[in-house]
């Protein structure tokens, strides 16, 4: 509440006006001013106290002042004014409302038209300060929705396209971390690999068995070791030195010779020599050849030559090169499959095989051919020849191992193969593109660049969750709201006698600011409320409406609003001239709105240039509850004086009536002047009992016809007594009035009729 305008310095006409506890505000602060003398500022300093805004201040700066606009109004809630200086408001008074000529331009209509910006404040004020709190929610929401965008976007750009692997941003971002990662890229490059190559895939064969040949190292000692038990080292000493006489092939010479004998080398001691056919029996050197070539002998004999036939077959050249072929070819394999999957690598070296080979060959062939010289004599290998047997077993062990390996990948060639044949390159091309994204988002780099991203969708979602259900709490406010506010507004249409109403108020969302729609219905006819050209010959607003009409309209939104309002109790209302331009009915409609306001809000403030529209208002309420003020001419400028509402409170049908019942009453006054008072207080009753028959500048006379007539119609405006009283009242009382007496001022007069037609006349205008 708003108890005193305390200072008023250098703003509009007001210099610097103090003003004293005698002009405190009370619940009911009536404000006369002539126009031009001052009103509209105080309307736009109680403004500007409510919003907070200094421009209507500002704008009002008093023309020629050394300094700026300051002003102190007290305020209940606070020992100390609210003061107004340097251009801002050290506190506000946010209960403030005002009705005035800005509250109509911005929220109804501005000249003759409503524009887009007049429904979309309109819109705020039919939701008021819930409403509104909820509408802005919306709003902040849509705004951090707009920003976050922007935010993602610049987020998203900062993230390397290349590194996407052509996903979307968004697809990229949400990419969770994969274990063996690069394991999986290389997997995945594999199988595209053989997709892409799938004929050379099935054309190519698997791991072939590698080895080398086997050296059984045990046996061959056993060889060399092997003796014949009967046959002593003088016989084969004898069978020998004679194999040298006889010379080359001597020895198979008379092996063959020995084996044509009958019985061979068993043969019986008197059989003949089958050459010479003399007796064996005496011969010394035929004992010796009986043993020399035995069978044991023989068998060592044909052992020796089979082993030796044997690794000389097995170790030689041809063996050792096909060897090298086949780990050539393995190696081509191992470099083809391994593209395509886990192979092992070769690792076999060709060259220590190569000369283990040969070294253990010529070690070996060399004891065969030391033990065949003297197969009597037990051989065994030197210390280089076991170890060219070592070295070579080493690497056969590890040939036979790499064997085991590769034979054992070609399951994964088998796999490979099989996919190949059922496989789809573009679907494997786009696993590799996915994994190699995968690896990139979790990159170092990329990171907190994805995760900053995600943070700004997680934020935007949760923004976009928050104003849906921002925009259903408003929705459902709305729909209560709205239907109660096109109801109240037309309430207060009917009680201002408006012959218009409204429909159809509806919120509308649009692409800034919410609005609201709504229609004229005038006549039963709809008339919509738009801005822009209007098509000729076409009802709108701005030809439909007339000054009175627009001001209503605008008076039954503003009523509307705060009659909607929770939190009305506490509300200070500002009334700036809501009269102007208003039909006299309508006016009584307005002063029984503001002095009913008195009773619903914590305080109503009305400013007006008309004086019985305030006295109208002061005679509602009176003095205790009541304060008038005026704002009178102090040199060039203005000022706040204290204004007695009581002298100008009586009108002439008061004076008139208070002159009839002082003759009544005691027979005092002029008998002429009284008589000419009784038809002008007729009138005047007339005038507001019966305003719709008797508008201004009836006659007492003509009413009477008229309301003859309607009685005759059926459709009576009075009483027929009263109309009888009142036939009878015109015919005295028209004797003293000049339009139908023109010796009105000279009619005789009788003090007693007089008395009597003065009684009637009370008691008429009493009923």
């Amino acid at each position: 509440m708003i108890t005193r305008l305390q200072l008023l310095r250098n703003i509009g006409l007001f210099d610097n006006v103090s003003t004293p506890a005698t002009l405190d505000l009370k619940r009911l602060s009536l404000i006369y001013a002539e126009n031009g003398r001052g009103k509209t500022t105080l309307a736009a300093i109680l403004r500007s106290l409510g919003t907070g805004e200094a421009l209507p201040i500002t704008e009002r700066r008093r023309l020629g002042a050394a300094h700026p606009p300051e002003v102190r109004i007290a305020c209940v809630g606070s020992p100390q004014p609210a003061a107004f200086v340097n251009g801002e408001w050290d506190r506000t008074c946010p209960a403030v409302m005002v009705f005035d000529d800005v509250f109509v331009d911005r929220n109804v209509y501005s000249g003759l038209d409503v524009a887009p910006e007049h429904r979309q404040n309109l819109h705020d004020l039919i939701l008021g300060a819930r409403g509104v709190a909820l509408a802005r929610r919306v709003d902040d929401l849509a705004t951090q929705i707009r920003n976050l965008n922007t935010e993602i976007r610049t987020k998203g750009n900062a993230i390397p396209v290349a590194d996407r692997h052509g996903l979307s941003i968004e697809n990229f971002c949400a990419l969770p971390q994969q274990t063996n990662i690069d394991d999986a890229i290389r997997a995945a490059e594999q199988r595209l690999a053989a997709l892409q190559q799938a004929g050379a895939v099935q054309s190519t064969a698997e791991f072939a068995t590698l080895g080398l040949p086997a050296i059984d190292s045990a046996a061959l000692s056993n060889l060399l070791g092997r003796t014949v038990a009967n046959l002593d080292a003088a016989a084969v000493a004898a069978v020998q030195e004679h194999f040298t006489v006889l010379g080359n092939g001597a020895e198979a010479w008379i092996s063959t010779g020995v084996g044509h004998t009958a019985g061979g080398v068993n043969a019986a001691p008197d059989l003949g020599c089958p050459f010479c056919q003399q007796p064996l029996s005496g011969s010394p050197i035929f004992a010796h050849y009986r043993a020399y070539f035995g069978d044991a002998y023989r068998r060592l004999q044909t052992d020796l030559a089979s082993a030796q036939i044997t690794w000389e077959t097995t170790l030689r050249g041809d063996a050792l090169a096909g060897f090298e072929r086949q780990v050539k070819t393995a190696e081509d394999r191992q470099r083809f499959w391994s593209a395509f999957c886990t192979v092992p690598a070769i690792g076999i070296d060709t060259t220590a095989v190569a000369q283990a080979w040969q070294h253990v060959r010529d070690r070996l062939l060399a004891a065969l051919r030391t033990k065949r010289a003297d197969p009597l004599v037990a051989v065994s290998l030197d210390a280089d020849a076991q170890a060219a047997v070592t070295v070579y077993a080493t690497l056969a062990v590890q040939v036979a191992a790499k064997s085991r390996e590769l034979v054992a990948a070609n399951e994964n060639i088998q796999r490979v193969k099989e996919a190949t044949r059922a496989g789809n390159t573009q679907a494997v091309d786009d696993e590799v593109k996915g994994l190699k994204a995968t690896k990139c988002r979790h990159a170092p780099e990329n990171a907190p660049l994805c995760d900053a991203y995600n943070a700004a969708v997680r934020a935007k979602e949760q923004a976009e969750t928050d104003k849906t259900a921002a925009q259903q709490a408003l929705n459902a406010y709305r729909n209560t709201v709205f239907p109660a506010y096109q109801t109240s507004i037309n309430s207060y249409l009917t009680r201002f006698n408006a012959g218009f109403s409204i429909e159809q108020v509806q919120p509308q969302n649009t692409a800034g600011r919410p609005s609201c729609t709504y229609q004229l219905v005038v006549n039963t006819h709809r008339v919509p409320v738009t801005s822009g050209n209007v098509v000729a010959g076409m009802p709108a607003f701005k030809n439909t409406m007339s000054a009175g009409d627009r001001n209503t309209l605008a008076l039954a939104f503003f009523l509307s609003m705060l009659a909607q309002d929770a939190q009305k109790a506490t509300r200070v209302v500002v009334l700036d001239d809501p009269v102007s331009s208003l039909d006299e009915h309508r006016c009584v409609a307005t002063i029984q709105e503001a002095s009913g306001l008195v009773r619903q809000v914590a305080q109503v403030i009305v400013l007006s240039h008309s004086k019985p529209f305030l006295t109208r208002i002061w005679q509602h309420e009176g003095e205790a509850n009541a304060t008038s003020i005026t704002v009178s001419r102090d040199g060039a400028g203005s000022t706040l004086e204290a204004w007695n509402v009581t002298d100008d409170s009586v009108t002439e049908y008061d004076k008139r009536h208070a002159k009839l019942r002082e003759y009544a009453a005691s027979n005092t006054g002029n008998s002429r002047e009284v008589a000419q008072c009784l038809r002008p207080l007729l009138e005047g009753y007339l005038r507001v009992a019966c305003p719709e028959h008797f508008p201004p500048g009836s006659l007492l006379g003509p009413f009477c016809r008229i309301a003859e007539q309607k009685a005759t119609a059926g459709a009576p405006i009075m009483a027929a007594t009263g109309l009888t009283e009142l036939r009878d009242l015109n015919e005295y009382s028209s004797k003293y009035h000049h339009t139908t007496n023109l010796a009105y001022d000279t009619e005789h007069i009788n003090d007693g009729e007089l008395a009597g037609f003065v009684r009637r006349v009370l008691d008429f205008v009493r009923a």
